[in-house]
């Protein structure tokens, strides 16, 4: 038939050729998969030769017959961009009269689908904004904790044991409630928008009112009648507006990216789509790190430039809150414009089963009922594993900061470089990324982060256990002992990161794709807002348990490396059996869209 240009006109022609032949069924899923394909030759391919060997066994002889004469045509066509062949009817390759033109295919943009770009590009945008938030967040959340009046960063285990953890559990039981009561949008603004009040009021009126809203006094009597023993839960009273801010910002890291965006994510993607685009989303986000890192550092030379009786971190503290309030409302605005103009004029994925009536589920019933798969079970694993591993190495690391960096100006000086850096191993790891998804699949690329952090924290755990193999090296660097350990504890939070960025976070978020909608939704808050914060607070207590034990942090510092070597091979072994329950659910969920597509 002649050939169009336009995808809209080819979607019409086919919509009205559906019921015309008794072979239209067939045709249509065959169809549909070309019009869904995400760009390049490889991938129609695929989609076809998927398309071929899931066709019905109850199949007609002849219709068989048409469907390789088809495939094996469309093979030549794919290199040649040709249009659908007509039969010998006259009627175009669906069956369907050729009276109208259209295109055989949707329009493309560097070979990539209009349709799909229309999806990547704000996705992209949003995870910009959210990553942006997030490093500026985490980067002041550790100096207002370490630096506080009577703190340190003894104070991080007890922070995320005693009152991280029973926030997210806390937060987990309200989303579990509100995703029984509200639809998606009402869902998604109800959890944003309250984050961005917060950390806009923290900079504005809390932070100013904190000789008012501390308990100082009477913590520093409390401490003298207790001990040190007790600094760390003081420290927390003492300083509770900082602690409250802490957690919100922890909580931004498990709630806005990780079930927020990548739930939304996940809703409106194609699993060819997020092996494509998933690894480049970080890609461009993490040039966020890049910037959020230098308008740390920035602020922190604007600090260091003030006369002496000015409050320089309140000044600080407003100019970075109101980056993240502006940032907070870009995300809301893109979703918005995403939902209304985007979503109504493209493709749903075709993959995700039939969306099952919600249940009335608490927090408690939806773990039993998540705790039931296996597959969920090890997706926890990979996320408990991760947060344990990391926060064995990090809370020593940022001890030896403080040592290093006493005053806040610096040691927050020295945060935003270490994000700037963080976002440039990244962004150099996204490029690589790409490659290894296309090239080895799910299953390698799971297991390179646990492999990354068992090297590095070796490499870091051996600067401390084995000091006098590192003599040549300081010497020749010039280097103390102390800025050596701050230098390697860097690097090994640098590359983890790096790679959890890169390869774990969209390995995870992949397996999420095949799962049912209720899965999806109940699963990501039970794995990311409960198990992420778990994970830090499991590494947390193995610590507060070795200092009890073994009397200091240093003198535990051996069994903490044995601990990390437990915990990694963990991880292994549950991302390999991921791996082939996810290969498996992916084909199940292929042949079921199948079917549905010959009921």
């Amino acid at each position: 038939r002649g050939g169009g240009s336009g995808g809209g006109g080819a979607a019409k022609h086919y919509r009205s050729t559906t019921t015309t032949t008794t072979r239209a069924p067939h045709l249509q899923h065959y169809r549909r998969q070309h019009h869904s394909s995400c760009g390049g030759n490889g991938g129609a391919r695929a989609a076809h030769e998927e398309t071929f060997l899931c066709a019905p066994a109850a199949a007609s002889a002849s219709i068989t017959t048409n469907l390789r004469r088809k495939h094996a045509f469309w093979r030549l066509a794919a290199s040649s961009s040709a249009s659908p062949p007509a039969d010998s009817s006259g009627n175009g390759g669906d069956g369907s009269s050729s009276s109208s033109p259209s295109s055989s295919s949707q329009p493309e943009f560097l070979g990539i689908a209009m349709s799909t770009l229309k999806k990547v590009v704000p996705l992209a945008l949003m995870m910009f904004c959210i990553l942006f938030n997030y490093t500026i967040l985490r980067d002041t959340k550790d100096v207002l904790v370490v630096t506080a009046p009577g703190s340190g960063a003894e104070i991080i285990p007890f922070l995320k044991t005693y009152v991280n953890l029973p926030a997210a559990i806390g937060f987990a039981a309200i989303y579990a409630r509100l995703s029984n009561l509200m639809d998606r949008d009402r869902l998604f603004y109800t959890i944003l928008v309250p984050f961005v009040m917060f950390f806009g009021a923290f900079a504005f009126i809390m932070y100013p009112a904190r000789d008012t809203l501390h308990p100082t006094e009477f913590c520093v009597d409390l401490l003298e009648k207790l001990g040190p023993k007790f600094m760390g839960p003081l420290a927390i009273l003492r300083n509770w507006t900082y602690c409250a801010f802490y957690v919100a910002a922890e909580l931004w890291g498990s709630v806005v990216v990780s079930v927020l965006f990548w739930g939304f994510a996940n809703q409106i993607m194609e699993v060819k789509e997020a092996k494509q685009f998933y690894p480049l989303f970080g890609l461009i986000a993490n040039v966020a790190l890049i910037f959020s890192g230098q308008a740390v550092r920035l602020f922190s030379a604007i600090r260091a430039d003030l006369p002496p009786g000015v409050d320089g971190w309140g000044i600080s503290l407003k100019g970075l809150m109101g980056m993240v309030v502006i940032g907070g409302f870009c995300v809301a605005g893109i979703y918005w414009a995403v939902n209304k103009y985007v979503l109504p004029n493209v493709p749903q994925p075709t993959t995700t089963k039939k969306k099952k009536e919600k249940l009335s589920m608490g927090i408690g019933e939806s773990v039993t009922f998540l705790a039931k798969s296996s597959y969920v079970r090890d997706l926890a694993t990979l996320v408990v594993a991760y947060g344990i591993s990391i926060n064995l190495v990090e809370v020593t690391w940022k001890s030896k900061i403080k040592a290093q960096y006493p005053d806040p100006n610096d040691y927050s000086m020295f945060m935003g470089n270490f994000s700037t850096a963080t976002g440039t191993v990244t962004f150099m790891l996204m490029i690589i990324s790409r490659f290894i998804f296309g090239k080895f699949g799910w299953g390698v690329a799971a297991v390179i982060t646990p492999t990354v952090i068992l090297l590095t924290g070796a490499v870091f755990f051996s600067l401390i256990l084995l000091p006098g193999a590192w003599d040549p090296v300081l010497a020749a660097l010039g280097f103390t002992p102390l800025f050596m350990a701050v230098l390697v504890g860097a690097a090994q939070n640098i590359f983890s990161k790096g790679s959890k960025y890169s390869l774990f976070d969209p390995c995870k978020e992949m397996a999420y794709i095949p799962l049912d909608e209720e899965t999806k939704v109940k699963g990501k808050a039970a794995i990311d807002v409960i198990c992420n914060p778990l994970g830090k607070s499991g590494g947390s207590l193995v610590q507060q348990f070795m200092i009890f034990t073994f009397g200091s942090l240093a003198a535990s510092t051996p069994y903490l490396g044995g601990v990390l070597l437990v915990i990694v091979l963990m991880w292994l072994k549950a991302a390999a059996s991921l791996n082939v329950q996810f290969e498996d659910l992916q084909k199940q969920r292929l042949a079921e869209a199948a079917e549905e597509s010959t009921a």
